[in-house]
């Protein structure tokens, strides 16, 4: 890491989150974040006549986090229990010192704090919403594309009936979409200006507290919340639970990308390029690396999305524990959702497609996928359970004989006593037995197109 590149680390890093999302949530961005609370304090107060205008353009002035030693402050931060008591310190030191006493003035550390984060996660929300955003597109343009690209359905990872290749990325795309709703809904139910002094009710303030607090929401620009919310925590329970749900919906993708791309499956590949997805040892190998990194990012999430539900549970007017764990969880799950959302975001616009592979490895299966459409095209003749029967009976029938489902049936008298050899050739169609496939597809990409429009 150099100071050109304010990364929580370069060896690992990339391989997890984006450098955008890194960027971010660094201690740098937290401590220049944490100073902008300063200032707008700062200016607020002037505005409202609390303290006097020079005073809040030195402490202004004095709000640049290249100014301070960031370890420094981290170190004394050991004994304070928190950054802002040595960085308010560090800061109150470096104004002009007739301001000196205006500094912080009726605000606690947890407002600032917060705050902070909050205005971090503001900035975070929006580029995994770009992310997600571009996912959708490449999402509705593979269901768009592929609406006749047949291939074997799967449950249990063992193939049932068919779809189509644009079934499946119209799935994903949904749940993108959902994703994309909740993010815009914490965008705007969630964020908030945090500032309420010692225990919330701004008493350092006294008749002043409310037209302050008006004052620094509109400096921040953060929307002010109707009460100081120091140990009332869902605002960050809920972002964080948004994410981790986002994160499941990328990992849902990412683990059907990881299975076709099995070389026995082949169906479908991660974008190529030079030195991606290779092996230190065996030449062919062609990995999924962008599954593989969000999958293991989505695992990290679930245990840090549990850890802000045990956070949020504060007691009385301020957490003693739970407060201090969300420092470091809440970035780290915004760092790997965002790392996910980057990945996903890729994989799906370069994503590489055998169509032709999808429907040999259902014909592979010698029609038996097909086993249901025979039993449902038998079932008005015989009733449902004993089409089951017979069905059933000439799967197991073929699967011993190494016949074809066809063959099998066309040589059953239970079968050809009420099909012609037409019912049963167009029983056995793949392409025939879609269902309403194509109709829900177009509903998901109507609705994904309204989405990003």
């Amino acid at each position: 890491m150099t100071a050109d590149d304010p990364t929580q680390s370069g060896l690992l890093a990339p391989i997890f989150a984006s450098d955008a999302m890194q960027r971010l949530f660094s201690d740098q961005a937290l401590l220049q974040v944490m100073l902008d609370f300063e200032a707008a304090l700062a200016r607020a107060q002037a505005r409202t006549g609390i303290i006097p205008e020079d005073a809040a353009d030195s402490i202004s002035e004095s709000c640049k986090a290249s100014l301070y030693d960031l370890n420094a402050i981290g170190r004394a931060s050991r004994d304070a229990g928190n950054p802002a008591i040595p960085l308010v310190k560090a800061l109150t030191a470096h104004v002009a010192e007739d301001s000196r006493g205006w500094v912080h003035w009726g605000a606690t550390s947890q407002d600032v704090i917060d705050s902070a984060l909050m205005m971090m996660a503001r900035s975070g929300l929006k580029l995994i919403l770009a992310d997600v955003t571009a996912a959708i597109r490449a999402g509705i343009a593979l269901a768009e594309t592929h609406k006749t690209a047949v291939m074997a359905g799967r449950t249990f990872l063992q193939q049932a009936v068919p779809v189509t290749f644009a079934f499946k990325a119209a799935n994903w795309t949904a749940g993108l979409v959902g994703v994309r709703v909740s993010l815009i809904r914490n965008l705007e139910d969630n964020i908030a200006l945090q500032f309420g002094g010692a225990a919330g009710t701004l008493s350092a303030l006294g008749p002043d507290g409310m037209a302050v607090r008006a004052a620094l929401a509109a400096e921040l620009d953060l929307p002010e919340p109707h009460i100081s919310w120091h140990s009332e925590r869902s605002r960050f329970v809920e972002i964080a639970a948004a994410l981790g749900a986002a994160s499941t919906v990328f990992a849902k993708i990412a683990t059907d990308i990881m299975l076709m791309m099995q070389p026995e499956v082949a169906e479908a590949f991660e974008p190529a390029a030079a030195g991606r997805g290779g092996s230190s040892t065996m030449p062919h190998k062609r990995n999924p690396i962008g599954a593989a990194a969000i999958r293991s990012n989505h695992r990290r999430i679930a245990g840090l999305v549990a850890t802000m539900l045990m956070a949020g549970e504060a007691e009385h007017e301020r957490a003693p524990g739970g407060w201090g764990a969300e420092w470091q969880t809440f970035p780290e799950i915004f760092n790997l959702a965002g790392g996910g959302a980057e990945h996903l975001a890729e994989m799906l616009a370069g994503l590489e497609l055998d169509p032709d592979r999808m429907r040999a490895n259902l014909d592979d299966a010698r029609g038996l996928p097909l086993a249901e459409s025979l039993m449902m095209a038998l079932a008005p003749k015989t009733g449902r359970m004993k089409a089951h029967h017979i069905v059933e009976a000439l799967a197991k029938k073929a699967i011993a004989g190494g016949l074809t489902l066809a063959a099998a049936a066309s040589a059953e008298t239970a079968i050809t006593a009420h099909l012609s050899q037409d019912e049963i050739d167009r029983a056995l169609d793949p392409l025939a037995y879609l269902g309403s496939a194509n109709a829900m597809i177009d509903k998901v990409l109507g609705e994904a197109r309204k989405q990003i429009q």
